[in-house]
């Protein structure tokens, strides 16, 4: 139907067409699928250019109820579905132009945000519709031109939604491709969100395109209404630059107030810094007095323990002194026993006076075991002195080592006076037993022992001298034992001492480690203080660079010109001509024409936060200004 309605119009249409379409025309005869690409391809010239003539009459400001508009989006329709396959099973996906659009956004990472406001309409029930609408994004975002283009890059891909000759696989779609760059001139505002894209008809109007003689003198007058436009839109723009230059003067005023301000602050943060550095000085000056005296302090200490370990030594020699005494006591004592039991053997006779004899030997015999057992436990009380001393100087002093083998010879002069002790009693036994014995023989000698009570008496007088002496003894050996008892409150009160001086020590260490966390609180603060400098150095570093950009933003300003579109017909770094596929842009930092290839890049200028077009040129200046103000 497309192919007999454009054979219909061919003759008035066919003016302005050029040799190759002819060409083309004279093959189709032979081949349709070459007609139908020539006359869509035809088709597509014909309504890209008629809408950006109209746009420029228009104003360059399009709504979706424009005429051109329509028409180019149903021709733009038909080139998609040109060599669409169908689908073959009952269960495969249904090809529409949505398939191979869907494509663009794996292909083109940009086309992400079209893709996803495109599904997320709530009007779109068809495939068809949200390829409609995803055309009219396109063209409000002007990147129809490159989306295509990533889709006939990619050939491979688009073999599973077109046929070999379809339009969008032969070169007629690179052709609209390349023709579609010039509607980036064209600034369309459309609502897609309550438009019926599902159910529009997609009808070609070849009246739009059927031009009279009289359309062809227009064209000056329109050529000239777009110049004045173009130049409306740079004084609208010089205009607001010149209102940022305004706003840029005051913020430089402020960022020299609080540049002031900062240099104002850093000045305090120095005195501040030079402060707590003298104070820092006197507290290590103090720390080190501390130490010395504590230091000192503990060799005094030393000193003073070494002297009441001197004297702790010497008093048990006096000790072990008086334990050989003792031991040389009982040895004389043992003998005397044995003597009065050969006496006891002999002297059976007078056993009444010998039973009294021998209660007074039980009496002093307990007497003594008594001492010993009191003996015995200040060996104890030594024993655990000892152990608290080794306990609370094994840190100081490596000399506590001779106490214990001091205390193990005790212990062993205590174990044989021990030992000496069941031997004693042993002996007792045995004398109890010769007692027994001797009642025994007491009858058979009861005669003899009256002859010899003389002799008895004189002996029991001489017993009584060595009880006295005996009882002498005995005093002198309470003596001792109050002598020892003096001798250990003396250690007592010197552990006391040496324990109110480890609690002195433990005190000063304490004090010690507090001046050290004062100490490190203090660099800490010195250390913050010193980045909060470097901070606010950046800070002013910034600044400056800042106000050189704003500096070179008015220099720029002031000396830009922007040129019109008449007086340029090349291009100004390539030299190339321009023409409908080669459009002219204009560089928005030097105001010169460019063609698109040497002006497709986009940096923000002090004139306009968001990125605009830029050449090459002053691409590559403002990269090395900006890569040159770095830190």
């Amino acid at each position: 139907m497309l192919v007999g309605v454009w054979d219909a119009e061919r003759a008035p249409a066919s003016r302005g067409a050029d040799s190759r379409w002819r060409a083309a025309a004279g093959r189709a005869v032979k081949d349709p699928t070459a007609v139908e690409r020539a006359n869509l391809l035809n088709m597509a010239k014909l309504s890209i250019k008629g809408l950006i003539e109209s746009a420029l009459s228009f104003g360059r400001t399009l709504d979706s109820d424009y005429p051109p508009l329509q028409q180019f989006f149903v021709v733009m329709e038909h080139c998609l579905k040109h060599g669409l396959k169908v689908r073959k099973s009952f269960l495969s996906y249904n090809k529409t132009i949505w398939g191979p659009l869907e494509l663009v956004e794996k292909l083109y990472p940009e086309a992400e945000e079209i893709a996803a406001s495109v599904r997320d309409l709530p009007g779109l029930k068809t495939p068809l519709g949200r390829a409609r609408a995803w055309l009219r994004l396109a063209l409000m975002q002007k990147k129809m031109a490159d989306y295509l283009r990533c889709l006939i890059i990619q050939r491979d891909l688009l073999s599973e939604f077109y046929e070999y000759h379809a339009l969008m696989m032969e070169e007629e779609g690179a052709v609209i491709v390349g023709l579609l760059v010039g509607l980036n001139v064209i600034d369309a505002n459309l609502c897609v969100k309550g438009e019926d894209l599902d159910s529009q008809v997609g009808v070609i109007d070849f009246s739009m395109y059927l031009k009279n003689e009289d359309d062809i003198g227009s064209k000056e007058r329109n050529v000239q209404i777009a110049a004045i436009l173009d130049q409306k839109n740079y004084v609208e723009e010089l205009n607001r630059q010149l209102n940022t230059v305004s706003s840029l003067h005051t913020r430089v005023d402020s960022l020299e107030k609080s540049n002031t301000k900062l240099i104002e602050e850093l000045a305090i943060a120095k005195n501040n810094i030079i402060k707590l550095q003298e104070e820092n000085h006197q507290l290590r000056s103090e720390n080190t007095i501390i130490l010395m005296k504590t230091q000192h302090h503990l060799e005094v200490t030393k000193v003073d323990v070494e002297a009441e370990l001197q004297t702790y030594r010497h008093s048990r020699q006096g000790l072990d002194e008086m334990y050989n005494e003792a031991r040389r006591q009982l040895r004389e004592e043992s003998q005397l026993r044995q003597d009065i039991e050969n006496e006891l053997m002999v002297q059976v006779s007078m056993k009444h006076e010998i039973e009294l004899a021998m209660k007074l030997l039980e009496k002093d015999i307990h007497e003594k075991q008594d001492t010993l057992i009191g003996l015995r436990q200040q060996l104890d009380e030594v024993k655990a002195i000892n152990i608290e001393m080794y306990q609370k100087l094994q840190v100081s002093e490596d000399a506590m080592k001779e106490k214990n083998e001091i205390i193990g010879r005790l212990e062993d002069k205590t174990n044989q006076i021990t030992a000496t002790m069941k031997q004693l009693e042993q002996r007792l036994q045995q004398a109890e037993k010769s007692q027994v014995e001797a009642e025994i023989e007491d009858k058979k000698f009861k005669q003899d022992c009256m002859s010899k009570s003389e002799n008895l008496q004189k002996e029991i007088s001489r017993k009584e001298k060595q009880l006295v002496q005996l009882e002498t003894d005995l005093k002198i050996e309470k003596e001792w034992r109050q002598t020892l008892e003096d001798d250990l409150q003396k250690e007592k009160e010197t552990l006391s001492h040496l324990r109110v001086e480890t609690q002195q020590i433990i005190c000063l260490k304490k004090e010690f480690l507090k001046l050290q966390d004062k100490n490190r609180q203090l660099k800490k603060i010195c250390h913050d203080q010193e980045e909060a400098l470097q901070e606010l150095a950046c800070k002013l570093s910034e600044s400056k660079l800042k106000i050189e950009d704003i500096k070179e933003a008015n220099k720029a300003l002031q000396g830009q010109v922007w040129l019109k579109d008449k007086e340029a017909t090349h291009c100004k770094l390539c030299e190339k001509e321009f023409s409908l596929s080669k459009r002219k842009h204009h560089c928005r930092n030097c105001g010169e024409i460019f063609c698109n290839a040497c002006s497709d890049n986009e940096l923000p200028l002090p004139s306009s936060p968001k990125p605009v077009r830029v050449c090459d040129s002053c691409h590559a200046f403002l990269i090395q200004r900006c890569s040159s103000n770095m830190p």
